[in-house]
């Protein structure tokens, strides 16, 4: 799993039947400071992510192995929406901290 942070959609006005009505996300890749780590990824969203959000994501066969996802062909899943996160004792990150 890695974090990424939601930098917006990608629409398709024709794609592969087995993603249809799936919603594409632009996921840049950051490290736990939420620095930048390498060229944004285009994932599938199965947990209803958003634009701004710290999310995680997998990538390779990790990426089918969802409800969302199973045999269909992807790469990248969107597969949680991060609240918060503790680093040696302290918070840092916070959802509701804006």
């Amino acid at each position: 799993m890695e974090f990424g942070i939601i930098k917006g959609t990608v629409v398709c006005t024709r794609k592969d039947e087995d993603i249809s009505g799936r919603k594409l996300l632009l996921v840049q890749p950051v490290r736990d400071d939420l620095e930048p780590v390498s060229s944004p990824v285009v994932g599938i969203d199965s947990v209803g992510a958003g634009e701004g959000e710290l999310v995680l994501f997998v990538k390779g066969s990790s990426a089918r192995m969802t409800d969302v996802t199973e045999d269909r062909p992807v790469d990248c899943t969107i597969i949680a929406i991060v609240d918060r996160v503790e680093k040696d004792g302290k918070i840092i990150f916070r959802k509701d901290a804006g």
